[in-house]
């Protein structure tokens, strides 16, 4: 386990991370720090514990408000995806649609033609 010292209002604390994690958790720290400064910038020293207290809070409530942006994204997404394979459904008709309009439209030139140089035309396949 790796180790880090990070400060928050002034005040260093030694934190255990995972290896690797060491600039994720002092990012973090500097976050939380400044959550912390907004605060007191705002309420003066009403006490560190209810300073941190508040902050967590606002960590929250900011939490809250992504995870439910993600979900309301992620309705979304799911939507298109089905709008999308909708789509695909419908052209993949459209393009049968269109194959056996344009075969019996051949098959009919072929009568036409077959009529217009005297001869009876082939079976069609």
């Amino acid at each position: 386990m790796a180790q880090v010292m990070v400060t928050i209002d002034g005040k260093a604390y030694r934190m255990a991370c995972e290896e690797g994690q060491e600039d994720h958790l002092t990012e973090l720290a500097s976050r939380f720090d400044r959550y912390v400064g907004h605060l007191k910038s705002q309420f003066g020293e009403i006490g560190d514990l209810r300073i941190t207290v508040m902050a967590g809070i606002m960590v929250m409530d900011e939490l809250s408000d992504l995870t439910r942006k993600m979900k309301s994204l992620e309705a979304e997404v799911e939507a298109l995806k089905s709008v999308r394979e909708g789509a695909q459904e419908s052209q993949q008709q459209n393009e049968q649609m269109v194959a056996a309009a344009l075969s019996e439209l051949a098959s009919r030139l072929e009568g036409l033609t077959a009529k217009l140089n005297g001869r009876t035309p082939a079976p069609v396949e």
